[in-house]
Parts: structure tokens; C-alpha cells; sequence
């Protein structure tokens, strides 16, 4: 299989080629107006001699002569050396010569048709006479109004020929240095793009490009190019999917404002940033900010983006298992005190007192009944406040369900079960973070219109000065020691806000904090509902 062509061939091929082809084009073009230049000056020439003959006063005072020829020669020659034209015949009104460089010819009749200068016409053209090919002018001799001649003034071709290919000559020279010069312009050109793209060939360019963009949108780390000019550079398939960009909409070009949230674009301006936390829709993202340059060319900045909310949830539901795990050591240990008291009442002969201490003992519900309530049909939902509930004990807090409570079944609306586990898992775990040893942390889940939760703790509130922003990514009134605080409180609202609906926040210092969050776009489906 023969060897493809190397790119500096092709590109040396291509531009010679295109350099020759414009220097051919050039010349002919040139050729053809210094033609027409040429035939233009000396037919304007031939007319000015022939006008300027048929109107001298002496020849036309020696058509009245006996031997106007004697008169004519002379000056007809001495007009043609001066003026560098091949002939100049003048002649009587039936075509006899007066004049002719070849002397021998004066008195015999014209070869050529004088009949259009005799008509009173001039003629230009080329005739072929005695001496051969020739461009010509004819003119008419009036005298009082009346033709009584002709004056013919003419080069030959060959003359002009000459005088072309003389100045031809010159313009070959210029175009073959001119065309030398481009030759050498292609090939300085070619060495200077295969030096920008390292001599790499054209399928070489294209697998590294494949490979590249395989890499890239294979990966499953969000990546985000910004260049410095403020405008995306390039976003891969995985960071479309988390910043929920369109799929199929093109934003290479596009200025990074149009595209990314205002946390990006803090990120883009300050450079290198290690990790930091933001809010991208609905998700809770993990982005790290690179200043990358290329030697000689712009700098630019990467941001690598990954997915942080199922990494919280996992964490969460991990945090519930081993809180549920504690519980239940807890507990064992609770009820095997409750066995020693009751093993030593009985050997104590203490029946009656036994059996009231099982009764005082057994009403308690255990950590792993079907349904933290009877209202809440949703087996997560319920697993998640049975978690919370057992840390809540842990903490010495109160976790009170109101009894009113009710949520469907959410198994069929995946998105929908992980938002409300979301607001959940986040506003719950603020109420004990708020409260004190001994606290009470009380919350309400309804289902009026789509889904209304409702948690209320009685610590210490909200501070004044946080009230009103303690929604923004962020913002949190605990030590922010890795810089992932803030996030909470932030996508609670950003998945209220997504089902249609909004936080309300109901605060006093002092006295603790009620929020209250509304889901009204949460799928509709039959309530039921419950008392505990």
C-alpha cells in the first residue's frame, strides 16, 4: 500500500499551485490589455498623422499642381521617419499613389478598397497591401467640401508584434520573480504551520482529536473550559448532565455569563481554587478551579466538576445506619438491665412485682417496625425518620411526628422520593444541631396540596443578621472549618423552588425556629392520612 502524501508536500503542492495559477492568470490578463494598449496608441498616432497630412495646406495646393507627387514625397516621408509608421500613402480620388516608401510604386493605383475614405469615412483596421499585413488609418482629403483624395497611414503586424513581445519580455521577468517569491513564501509558510501544529499529519491531528474528545466526554468528572476572553472553550457530556445544560445546544463561543451561575464564574475569576462546594440547580457540586497556559498562547481556566449530592446522600443514609446500629446497642443494653431486674425479682420471690415491671417496660415501639407512622406510607421516608429518631435519642433530643402527618407512597416517582428525603435529612438535622441537651425538635409532613413539611426546634433561632440570607449558598451560622457548610439550607430552597413552591422561615432569638417548605408541584396522588 503506497505511502500517503505528507502534509508539507500537500500544503507546498498546494500553495505553489495556487501562487502559479494566480501568476499565469496575471500575465495573460497583462498580455491582453498591453495589446490592446499597443493598437490603442499607435492607431491613435496613424489618425493624428493622417489627419494632420490630409490638412496641411501644402498638399492640398499640390493636388492643383501638375505633379502633386513631386510636392507629396517628401514631406510624406519625412511625416513617416518622424513619426516611426511603416508607410504613408497619399492618393488622388480614383486610388493613383502620390506618395509610397518604395518610390517605384508612386502613380500606380492602391492594392486595398479605398472606397471608404473616398465616401468621406475614416477606416481602421488591418489590410494586407503590398508590404505585407498591416494595421492602418484612412482618411479623406476634402477640398471645399469635396473628397479629392485619400491619406493612408499603417504599421506592420509583425512591427507590433515586435513592440508586443518586447514589452511581454519585461512584465515575464517581473511575474517569474514574482512567482519565485511566492514559491518561496509557501514553503517558509509550510514550515511555520508544521511547526505551530508539530509536524504532526493530518491523520495523526485527527486520531489525537478522537481520542481527545473519547477522553474527555468518557470521563465521569464534569469538565468546563473557560478561555481568556471570558468565553467557554469547551464543556463535556458529564457537565452538561450536572449543570443541567441542553444536550444538543452548542456553547463553545458563547461568553461564560450565559452559561454558568454566578458561583462559577466567582471560581473562573479567582484562578486556583483546591475544592469548594456549590449549588448547580438542584445538585450540591464539588468544583476545583485550574489556571492552565499553553507556552506561547492564552491561559485559560478548568474547572473539574463532580456530582457531590449522591456522595451526601450516601454519607446520610450511612450516618443513619450506624446512628440505627447505636440505637440499637443502646437499646440491648437497655433491655438486658430490664432482664437482670426482672432474673432478681423472681428469685426474690417478687412475682407481682416482675410482672408490673414488664408491663411499665413493654410499651415502647421498637426501632424496627414497618413505619416510623402510620400516615407515612413511604418506606424511605420512614427509615429516614426512624434514623433520625434514634440520634435524636442519642442527643437526648425529642423527635415529635405530628400525628396528623401523611405521605403517600413515593416508590413510583424516584426524584420526587430523594427531594423530600433531601429536605427532610437537611432541616431535621439543623433542628438538632439548633437544640440543647433535652431539646424538642417537632415536624409535620402534609400533603394538602402536593407536600408541605414542616419543622420546628426550640433552640436558640436564627440570628437577626442571618435571617434574611440564610438561604444563600453559603451562609450557616456553624464553624465552617472545610468549607462546606452552607449548602443545606440552599438546596432546600433550590428544590422548592423547582416543584413550584418556597421556604418560609419563622424565627426569634430565643425562642427557636419553624421552616416550613412547599412542594405544590410534587405529583398528585389520593392522601392518606393517619393518627398515631
Amino acid at each position: 500500500m503506497a505511502r500517503p502524501m505528507s502534509l508539507r508536500v500537500q500544503l507546498i503542492l498546494l500553495q505553489v499551485s495556487i501562487v502559479l495559477a494566480t501568476v499565469v492568470i496575471a500575465g495573460v490578463t497583462s498580455a491582453w490589455n498591453k495589446e490592446r494598449q499597443v493598437r490603442e496608441a499607435y492607431k491613435d498616432r496613424m489618425v493624428s498623422v493622417a489627419e494632420s497630412i490630409a490638412a496641411m495646406p501644402t498638399i492640398l495646393e499640390a493636388y492643383e499642381s501638375d505633379d502633386p507627387a513631386e510636392t507629396i514625397q517628401p514631406i510624406a516621408e519625412v511625416i513617416r521617419e518622424a513619426s516611426n509608421v511603416t508607410y504613408v500613402v497619399v492618393t488622388d480620388a480614383a486610388g493613383i499613389r502620390y506618395s509610397h516608401p518604395v518610390a517605384s510604386r508612386i502613380g500606380k493605383r492602391v492594392s486595398t478598397d479605398p472606397s471608404v475614405p473616398l465616401s468621406g469615412e475614416m477606416y481602421v483596421g488591418t489590410q494586407t497591401g503590398t508590404l505585407g499585413e498591416s494595421w492602418r488609418v484612412k482618411v479623406p482629403v476634402f477640398a471645399d467640401d469635396e473628397v479629392i483624395g485619400t491619406v493612408s497611414v499603417g504599421i506592420l503586424e509583425s512591427e507590433l508584434d515586435e513592440a508586443l513581445v518586447s514589452d511581454i519580455t519585461e512584465l515575464v521577468i517581473v511575474l517569474a520573480i514574482a512567482a519565485s517569491l511566492g514559491v518561496l513564501g509557501a514553503a517558509w509558510a509550510t514550515r511555520v504551520i508544521r511547526r505551530r501544529i508539530y509536524s504532526l499529519e493530518p491523520d495523526e491531528i485527527a486520531a489525537l482529536l478522537e481520542t481527545r474528545d473519547a477522553m474527555l466526554h468518557g470521563i465521569r468528572e464534569g469538565i468546563v473550559a473557560v478561555d481568556d476572553g471570558q468565553r467557554m472553550a469547551l464543556v463535556n457530556d458529564e457537565a452538561r448532565r450536572l449543570l443541567d445544560l441542553d444536550p444538543d445546544e452548542r456553547y463553545v463561543g458563547r461568553p461564560a455569563s450565559e452559561v454558568l451561575e454566578p458561583d462559577m464564574l466567582e471560581l473562573v475569576a479567582q484562578g486556583d481554587v483546591d475544592e469548594k462546594l456549590l449549588l448547580a440547580g438542584h445538585r450540591a457540586l464539588i468544583v476545583r478551579s485550574d489556571s492552565v497556559a499553553v507556552e506561547g498562547g492564552p491561559t485559560a481556566v478548568v474547572l473539574i466538576v463532580r456530582d457531590h449530592t449522591h456522595l451526601h446522600e450516601m454519607l446520610r443514609e450511612l450516618e443513619g445506619a450506624q446512628s440505627l446500629a447505636e440505637g440499637l446497642r443502646a437499646q440491648a443494653h437497655e433491655f438486658s438491665n430490664q432482664l437482670h431486674v426482672i432474673s432478681g425479682l423472681i428469685e426474690l420471690g417478687r412475682t407481682e412485682e416482675a410482672i408490673a415491671f414488664i408491663e411499665r417496660t413493654g410499651g415502647g415501639v421498637a426501632l424496627h417496625a414497618d413505619h416510623a407512622h402510620p400516615g407515612i406510607l413511604d418506606i424511605e421516608v420512614s427509615a429516614l425518620l426512624i434514623s433520625l429518631d434514634a440520634r435524636a435519642r442519642e442527643r437526648a433530643i425529642t423527635l415529635e411526628i405530628d400525628p396528623s402527618s401523611s405521605l403517600r407512597d413515593l416508590a413510583d416517582d424516584h426524584d420526587s422520593r430523594l427531594d423530600v428525603l433531601t429536605v427532610i435529612g437537611n432541616l431535621v438535622e439543623n433542628a438538632f444541631d439548633a437544640c440543647a441537651l433535652g431539646g424538642t425538635v417537632s415536624i409535620s409532613i402534609r400533603e394538602p396540596d402536593g407536600c408541605v413539611i414542616e419543622v420546628t426546634d426550640d433552640g436558640d433561632g436564627v440570628p437577626d443578621g442571618l435571617a434574611g440570607s440564610v438561604f444563600d449558598t453559603g451562609v450557616t451560622t456553624k464553624t465552617d472549618a472545610d468549607g462546606r457548610r452552607g449548602i443545606g439550607l440552599a438546596l432546600v430552597r433550590r428544590i422548592a423552588v423547582r416543584h413550584g413552591g418556597d421556604v418560609e422561615l419563622i424565627s426569634e432569638p430565643g425562642a427557636g425556629a419553624t421552616f416550613t417548605v412547599r412542594l405544590p408541584q410534587l405529583a398528585d396522588a389520593p392522601v392518606v392520612g393517619g393518627t398515631r
